[in-house]
């Protein structure tokens, strides 16, 4: 009864025009013994499940909505109904997301409504995360809105796991005075904020919001006694370096605890580039040698961030000296670590000394970059480096060595000398 309820809510006849470049929509809507067809066929297959009077066919439903056929789904539905036969609450969940996902919001809301009206469906987390998220890819944050009222009023038990949801959408899409009021409501009702709500704040302000309002969110989650995790902290790092804030990124990771080590070097490999953009040599070197007392390997980024500052500043002992090093630990250098040889060479005009330093090197490996992208955006590319990675791009059917690259690189800027 209410699968034939539904059926009489969600109309058979969808308009061309609402589905997304379905070239089949004429002929699956004029030729209903097609989806009959289809049936039988699924059914020899064994690809249609019976559950007592229940059929499952969850998976045949996501397969039309991947491929945009949202009516193909609700012929398929009818014709189940008239053999007699009646979707499971996962192929009905996976029609609602159906219809969401090709913009047939009306459609899904009435199953959706259908579904809270249903006393024995409980409706999973990851379909509401699902089904809010086709709303807010569209901006109907209202109707994300909506779907939280109808589970505050018919599923009130779900709300610890729903609001975190409902905070994730309006913050994945911007809305972070929406996701503020989500927020304060949650508390109101009496929800603790846990640490992924914490930090996910963190992420979404360090994207959208100002710098400001990134503290204050960061401030909230130290309050709620929860550990900022390794997403939160690459999001607040990320921010102090696009504003130029280094020395408050310093302040920031010396605060979170140098000591931890559940992430690895990367606290360590922040608090290094946070000097080394600012070429503050002696205590980048100083902070290297605390990092070694403290019981941290330097790792692949924590040798490149160094040898970055040592390239634009010229000490090419302290360059060699941190080639050592690297051999010493056994820690293959990757291109960004050539570059920084290169760069260095070229700039002084000693291009011909550039084998003495290759020769022990690897350079006949294929280059791979394994820095961690934040040390770009801090010290940017350098120039061998941003070259090198648009000539493999242009030449991505080949396969190069750290040597060849070197030598495009040098006759290129031969060439460039001769011209001017």
């Amino acid at each position: 009864m209410e699968t034939q309820w539904l059926l009489k809510r969600t109309p058979l006849a969808f308009p061309i025009n609402s589905l997304k470049s379905n070239t089949y929509s004429p002929s699956f809507k004029s030729n209903p013994p097609l989806s009959r067809k289809m049936i039988w066929q699924w059914k020899r297959e064994g690809r249609i499940l019976r559950k007592d009077k229940l059929v499952d066919c969850a998976s045949l439903v996501q397969t039309l909505a991947r491929k945009r056929m949202p009516h193909v789904a609700h012929q398929l539905l009818l014709e189940l109904n008239s053999q007699g036969l009646t979707p499971d609450s996962d192929t009905l969940s996976a029609l609602l997301l159906c219809y969401a996902d090709n913009g047939l919001f009306p459609q899904a809301q009435a199953i959706w409504e259908e579904m809270l009206n249903t006393s024995s469906f409980m409706p999973a987390i990851p379909l509401i995360s699902k089904f809010m998220d086709a709303y807010g890819k569209m901006g109907h944050f209202h109707l994300v809105q909506k779907i939280l009222d109808q589970i505050i009023l018919h599923r009130f038990n779900l709300l610890p796991q729903v609001y975190p949801v409902a905070i994730s959408c309006f913050g994945k899409h911007g809305q972070l005075d929406l996701m503020e009021n989500t927020l304060k409501e949650m508390v109101l009702k009496g929800f603790p904020i846990d640490s992924a709500t914490g930090n996910a704040f963190i992420r979404h302000y360090s994207i959208f919001g100002s710098l400001t309002k990134l503290e204050a969110a960061y401030a909230r989650l130290k309050r709620s006694r929860h550990l900022i995790d390794e997403e939160g902290i690459r999001a607040m790092s990320f921010a102090y370096i696009k504003e130029r804030k280094l020395y408050k990124l310093g302040e920031f990771l010396d605060g979170v605890g140098l000591g931890r080590t559940d992430l690895g070097n990367l606290l360590w490999n922040l608090l290094l580039l946070s000097y080394a953009a600012n070429f503050k040599m002696k205590t980048l070197q100083r902070q290297f040698l605390k990092m070694l007392d403290s019981g941290f390997l330097p790792d692949l980024t924590t040798f490149n961030i160094r040898a970055l500052a040592f390239s634009r500043m010229s000490m090419f002992w302290d360059l060699h000296l941190s080639l050592e090093h690297m051999r010493h630990e056994n820690i293959a250098p990757d291109l960004v670590t050539y570059g920084c040889v290169v760069d260095a060479y070229l700039d002084r005009r000693l291009g011909g000394n550039l084998d003495f330093v290759l020769n022990n090197m690897n350079a006949d490996d294929s280059p791979l970059i394994l820095t961690d992208p934040l040390v770009f955006e801090a010290l940017g590319k350098g120039d061998f480096q941003s070259s090198s990675e648009a000539f493999m791009e242009f030449n991505g059917q080949m396969k190069w060595t750290y040597r060849q690259l070197i030598a495009v690189y040098l006759k290129k800027q031969f060439r460039r000398n001769q011209i001017f």
